[in-house]
């Protein structure tokens, strides 16, 4: 026995098949999100006079759960983005 079996976690990931490098494989295996590089600054009053369609759009952008209603969505929105209330 050699190495006590951690051999297979120590090596790179091949690329089998021919398929695309390694690079875009493990973007295709992630999926489509990609975190914005700013945080969202809106006022509280930004966030209550902000239409549904807007919430829905800023909520899906942080991949954050976008269910209920407007007034439900207004105040995750709030809760998870303004950091003094």
């Amino acid at each position: 026995m050699s190495g006590g079996g951690m051999e297979s976690l120590s090596r790179p990931p091949q690329n089998i098949g021919g398929g695309p490098p390694n690079g875009q494989h493990a973007k295709e295996r992630c999926g489509c999100f990609q975190m914005p590089l700013h945080y969202p600054r809106y006022t509280r009053a930004e966030y209550e006079a902000m239409p549904e369609w807007k919430l829905d759009c800023l909520l899906e952008e942080y991949g954050l759960p976008v269910a209920g209603d407007v007034e439900q969505k207004r105040k995750f929105a709030m809760g998870a983005f303004l950091w003094h209330q």
